[in-house]
Order: C-alpha cells, then sequence, then structure tokens
C-alpha cells in the first residue's frame, strides 16, 4: 500500500479535467487538458432529466430524449430543483449514461479515478446540499481531484466580445456583473477579481420553467387541455416568444390581439397573431408556426375534411409576448418582485460608488432564456432609464449563451497552476472528511 504522500501526487497529476456545468434544464459537459484551448465545439449539451411517455412506455435517460419519437406527454423526473441538485438517485443515473457510458463516445467519455472535476452550482446552496454532493464525488464516483463553484464565477475566466479581448490578456476580469437568466430563476451575480459579491447577489423566481408553465395555463385555459404536454409547450415558447421594446408597446400589442366582446368582434392583427400547428407524431414530430388564418383556426377536429391531412391549430395572440414579461414584471401574475432591470439596480445598490461603475460598464447576459427576441433590447433600455447619465453602461449577450459559462470553465481548468490550488484530492478528503470540505469551498 502507497503511503498518502504519494497517493496525493498521483492524484493531484491528472491531467484532464471534467468541467461540468450542471444546469436544471440541461448539463453542459466537456474534457478539457492541461495547457488546451477550448471551444464552445468542445461542450457537449444533453438534457438532465429522465422521461418516460405514458403512450410507449418507454424510459429515456438524457440524450435518449434526441430519439423519442411521441413527445406527447412525456413525465419528467428533474434532480434539479430551483438550481440545487435534490435528487441524487436521478443525477448520479445522467451522469453514469452521459458520461461514463456508451452515450458519452470516445471523447465525452471519462474514467472518474484519472479524471479532476470542476463542478458548477448555484448561489446560496444549503450546506447539507454541497455535503451530499462532495459525498457522491468522492465516494460514488471516486474523482480523483474535484472543485465545486459558483457557476457564475466562471464567467470571468471569457471575455464576451471581440471588443473586451484586451481584458482577457488579464483573466479574471475585473470587474463583471452576470445577468443569468436560466431554466430555474434569474440571479444577479456581480463579481470582482473573479470572486462573488455575495451581499449584492438578488435572485428572481422567474425563469424559464415558470414561463413555460404559465403558456401551459394560457393555453389550456383558452383553447385545448395542454397541462401535460410540458415539452410541446416548452418548444411553442422557444418558437414563437418576443419581448415587447417597452411598457407601452405591451399595452398597444394586447389592443391589437384583442378579439373584442360578443357582437362587437375585431379582427386580429395578423403581424403578432399565428397558429401553431401540433405534431400528431404520427405524420410530424415537431409542430410549426404560419401566419394567422381566421378561417382555418375556426375549424375544429369534427369539422375537419375525412379525406387528405387533418390540422390541429393553437392560434397564439398575446400569449407570444405577455409569457416572457414576466422577466421584467413578474407582478402581473402576483409575484411581489422586481423585474430583471430592477433586480440589477437593488444588487448595485449595496455596493461602493467605484465598483457600480465598473460592473456596469461590464454587464454580461448568458442563460436561454436571453435567446428570447428582443430581450437583450428591452433589458438594455430599461438600463438607461434606471442607471445615471454619466455612467457608462455596456450591456452585452454571451457568444453562446447556454455554453459561455462552461468554457469559462474549461479555460479555469486548462490552466494548471490556477487549477491546482482549488483542487482537493480524494486523499485529503478520505483524511478530512466532508465538514470540512463544505468550509474549504465555502
Amino acid at each position: 500500500m502507497p503511503p498518502k504522500g504519494a497517493k496525493k501526487a498521483a492524484a493531484a497529476t491528472a491531467n484532464k479535467t471534467l468541467v461540468l456545468d450542471n444546469g436544471a434544464y440541461t448539463i453542459k459537459a466537456g474534457i478539457v487538458s492541461t495547457g488546451a484551448t477550448p471551444t464552445y465545439d468542445d461542450c457537449r449539451v444533453v438534457p438532465n432529466c429522465i422521461a418516460r411517455s405514458t403512450r410507449d412506455k418507454c424510459t429515456y435517460v438524457g440524450s435518449e430524449l434526441d430519439g423519442c419519437r411521441d413527445f406527447g406527454e412525456l413525465a419528467f423526473r428533474r434532480p434539479v430543483e430551483k438550481g440545487f441538485i435534490v435528487n441524487w438517485e436521478a443525477e448520479k443515473a445522467i451522469w453514469e449514461h452521459e458520461l461514463m457510458g456508451e452515450a458519452a463516445g470516445a471523447w465525452w467519455r471519462c474514467d472518474p479515478t484519472e479524471t479532476n472535476l470542476v463542478l458548477t452550482e448555484k448561489p446560496n446552496c444549503p450546506k447539507e446540499l454541497q455535503k451530499n454532493c462532495d459525498e457522491v464525488v468522492f465516494e460514488q464516483f471516486e474523482f480523483a481531484a474535484y472543485y465545486r463553484c459558483v457557476g457564475a464565477t466562471l464567467n470571468a475566466y471569457h471575455a464576451p466580445t471581440a471588443a473586451s479581448s484586451l481584458a482577457s490578456q488579464s483573466l479574471p476580469q475585473e470587474c463583471l456583473l452576470i445577468v443569468d437568466t436560466s431554466y430555474s430563476d434569474t440571479t444577479i451575480l456581480p463579481l470582482y477579481n473573479g470572486k462573488l459579491l455575495q451581499s449584492a447577489v438578488r435572485r428572481l423566481t422567474v425563469g424559464g420553467k415558470l414561463l413555460t408553465n404559465y403558456l401551459k395555463e394560457l393555453s389550456s385555459l383558452r383553447h385545448y387541455n395542454m397541462m401535460e404536454e410540458t415539452y410541446l409547450l416548452n418548444e411553442i415558447k422557444e418558437a414563437v416568444s418576443y419581448v415587447v421594446p417597452s411598457s407601452q408597446q405591451f399595452a398597444r400589442d394586447l389592443e391589437r390581439t384583442w378579439k373584442g366582446r360578443v357582437g362587437d368582434r375585431r379582427e386580429l392583427d395578423a403581424s403578432i397573431v399565428v397558429d401553431y400547428v401540433l405534431p400528431d407524431y404520427e405524420n410530424a414530430i415537431h409542430g410549426h408556426a404560419r401566419p394567422h388564418d381566421a378561417a382555418k383556426s375556426r375549424m375544429r377536429r369534427g369539422l375537419q375534411p375525412l379525406q387528405g391531412p387533418r390540422e390541429d391549430l393553437l392560434p397564439l395572440g398575446n400569449e407570444r409576448f405577455a409569457v416572457p414579461e414576466l422577466l421584467f414584471n413578474p407582478s402581473d401574475i402576483g409575484i411581489q418582485e422586481a423585474g430583471i432591470p430592477g433586480a440589477v439596480m437593488e444588487s448595485l445598490s449595496v455596493l461602493p460608488e467605484a465598483l457600480k461603475v465598473g460592473l456596469l460598464a461590464n454587464v454580461v447576459v448568458v442563460g436561454g432564456n436571453s435567446l428570447i427576441a428582443g430581450f437583450m433590447e428591452r433589458l438594455e433600455t430599461e438600463l438607461r432609464a434606471l442607471v445615471p447619465v454619466g455612467y457608462l453602461l455596456n450591456v452585452t449577450r454571451a457568444d453562446d449563451a447556454v455554453k459561455h459559462t462552461w468554457l469559462g470553465g474549461a479555460r479555469f481548468a486548462s490552466e494548471q497552476e490556477r487549477l491546482r490550488e482549488v483542487l482537493v484530492t480524494k486523499a485529503e478528503y478520505d483524511e478530512r472528511g466532508s465538514t470540512w470540505l463544505v468550509k474549504r469551498f465555502s
């Protein structure tokens, strides 16, 4: 049996690192070698879920969902709630399938005992959940070495635009304000020299999951019962949603999509209202949107022709912009929180004036909700109205809003000296235990 010192040295010399951005909706993962120059192409994105179909009785783990041919009434089991891993039984099955099984492929498959792990988490994670995570990583997977950190801090190791390429020569960036609007929630995270300013972190409960659920409720109330069609409604949300430029435009668009009262019907604005052709999962797996046709939208299944193609249409009017509006006005459905611009200003209000100036000059938006059409323009417009006139405001979306955090982590992991400073080896964990590790990473 080798001495402890030899064991530590062997673990510390692992020359490849698995960078794992473990999101609630998707897992972003990739292997990074020491001294390499990682790119977005090195990152693999897989669904972070186990889905079971009530129709064909099949169970789909992670990327197997891509092979599903019938998304109707899929029941999802997601191991991450509110950004935190709460179901390790499911998460462990997904990791084993996607990172160590045949689904991983030769490039992404890893042997944990010969691999370091950099794992992201949401801020303010309960200590018991962190302790569970550490125990699974070292006692069940037995990774050689491990570093757990708040995912947003890794963005400081990657400059989002060519304009800021000079800053990337001295990473981490000095001042960086991350707006992370993802599946679970939206968080405002100010960073200084790569360190999270904990007192200024702000969280909104509005995320992609809430938006999809709200669209399900609206569609079920006005058209068909869609409460079990989570996958389909999420697909519709991503395809047709847009953010209006201002609150005034929101009111105008509401008027243009109003059908009017009984006896005083109005023509709907065809530039806003669309008909979404629902998939039948026989001839079509995915639906599509097309311009609104009043005659066709009035047809019911029983009135459709017996011969030829049959269609189910879901007319979408104010749902297109009322759903993503919750990111800016959560009070529309009774959530007593400020929107994203208000949360940004709340975060900055507790910081010194000099820091505010630096952070506002470098605001980077990540997360899938930022891909909604019109989101960035609305965010910048509303922030500009709240920020003092003399301040420089620079708001940019990451080159790849979904993989951006992963790439920052990959660049961090590729620098051996920097990585060695933060890694904890399995030998150290075995010697000192999980309570010490929680304190070390805090």
